[in-house]
């Protein structure tokens, strides 16, 4: 049926689809898909770290061995310290860190390493003798030695347990200790180090010091000179040779070579203090004193090298810098920029120096009061040091001729000095620091 006059109709017509439609919707189609299975899964999750790529282990150690080879220390250890980050499980990481360490004169940190290292492998003779050489360094003798001959004990064949058993017994010498044999026990040490590695820097290193040790300057330095040319890049090998060098009657090179030291270990005081010394012995105050307020600056709360500056500043008449410095040695006090020193203790050996030059400068300024002190002091702990004792007797008459003059200056100091030495009495030697 057909209503006339109106545009509806019972019947729809169907209409033709779209081709362009069509085309259009599985295009759409394709892309949601593609964008679904390639692209969705490269974006990160929200609010997740973006992964780092991770370098392996063994590049960190080649880094830090070319930088070793460059005596680049500090940096070399860093990047083992990286390499030990990445692979924690790496005995030979640790071994090159507590080598690097010692080298360095990190002896704390040395030891950490080199017992890093044995707690992977507790039978690894090459970290027992670098722990018990750190050890020896740091002054602990008994457990040097027993981890020494542990890592000998474990393997017979190796040079640089001998080589570093022989360095810890000259120290022992050095210090009045070990058995009655010592020199003997050292020399085995070295001989055994010789015939393993006779061409090693250890050994080379080792038998200087026992040569150095029994007055054998010349062949010392030699040993010094071989281990030296082996590895330039270890600051108290100059230290040593340049010591050396002084006993063996050469003070240019000896300059040179605590020169080196410092360029080397530029933070250390200890080769400013030698090259004032050094200085000084020659009669070259000026120069002295230089060097000498150099390493003071470098670690003011040190009374070793305030005392080493009053030393150096009594002989170029300078008495009152003299008594500043050296009172900072003895009685301990502030620097002029907030720095606090702990006074050093009456004991013989340089601090014998300190305490009687003291005595002197103050006599010497008018400073009788405190000086007598000191004098007093000197001769009743120091009876075993006869220029200590004459030193003592000098201060007395100073300030007995100030008296007669009517210009003593007598106060009554308000500290007081302790009056015996220490249990130990040290040797007075230019290898140790100031």
């Amino acid at each position: 049926m057909e209503i006339k006059g109106s545009n509806w109709n019972m019947q729809r017509k169907k209409k033709r689809a779209n081709p362009f439609r069509i085309i259009i919707l599985l295009l759409v189609v394709g892309l949601l898909i593609y964008f679904d299975r390639m692209v969705v899964p490269t974006i990160p999750p929200l609010f997740v770290a973006t992964p780092t790529p991770t370098r392996a282990p063994e590049s960190f150690i080649t880094e830090a061995q070319k930088l070793e080879e460059n005596g680049k220390y500090a940096l070399a250890i860093q990047a083992y310290n990286q390499a030990v980050f990445a692979d924690p499980r790496n005995p030979a990481s640790y071994i090159a860190l507590a080598r690097l360490n010692i080298y360095t004169g990190n002896y704390s940190e040395g030891i950490r390493n080199a017992e890093n290292a044995l707690m992977l492998n507790n039978s690894n003779d090459t970290a027992l003798a670098l722990l018990g050489w750190a050890q020896g360094l740091s002054g602990d003798y008994i457990k040097s030695v027993a981890n020494l001959e542990s890592a000998i004990e474990i393997n017979r064949d190796n040079p640089i347990a001998y080589a570093y058993l022989t360095e810890i017994y000259v120290y022992m010498m050095q210090a009045g200790q070990g058995p009655l044999d010592i020199l003997e026990l050292a020399r085995s040490a070295s001989r055994m180090a010789m015939d393993l590695a006779p061409n090693s820097l250890e050994t080379h290193r080792a038998r200087g010091f026992l040569l150095e040790q029994t007055a054998n300057f010349e062949e010392a330095v030699a040993e010094f000179e071989a281990a030296v040319k082996i590895n330039p890049n270890i600051a108290d090998l100059h230290l040593v040779l340049g010591i050396n060098y002084n006993n063996n009657g050469e003070p240019d090179k000896a300059i040179t070579e605590f020169s080196m030291a410092s360029s080397l270990n530029p933070n250390d005081p200890t080769p400013l203090t030698l090259i004032s010394r050094t200085y000084f012995k020659n009669g070259d105050y000026a120069k002295a004193i230089q060097y000498a307020e150099t390493a003071v600056s470098l670690k003011p709360t040190d009374p070793t090298l305030h005392g080493n500056l009053g030393l150096v500043y009594w002989k170029n008449t300078q008495y009152l810098d003299a008594v500043d410095a050296l009172r900072l040695a003895v009685r301990g006090g502030t620097t002029a920029d907030g720095q606090v020193v702990e006074g050093i203790e009456l004991d013989y050996g340089r601090v014998a120096e300190y305490y009687s030059v003291y005595g002197l400068a103050l006599a010497k300024t008018n400073q009788c009061g405190e000086g007598l002190q000191i004098a007093q002091a000197v001769a009743a702990g120091l009876r075993n040091d006869d220029v200590a004792q004459y030193n003592a007797q000098q201060v007395i008459l100073i300030c007995e001729q100030l008296a007669k003059q009517g210009i003593a200056n007598l106060p009554t100091p308000t500290t007081s000095i302790t009056e015996e030495p220490s249990a130990t009495e040290p040797a007075a030697t230019d290898t140790a620091a100031p």
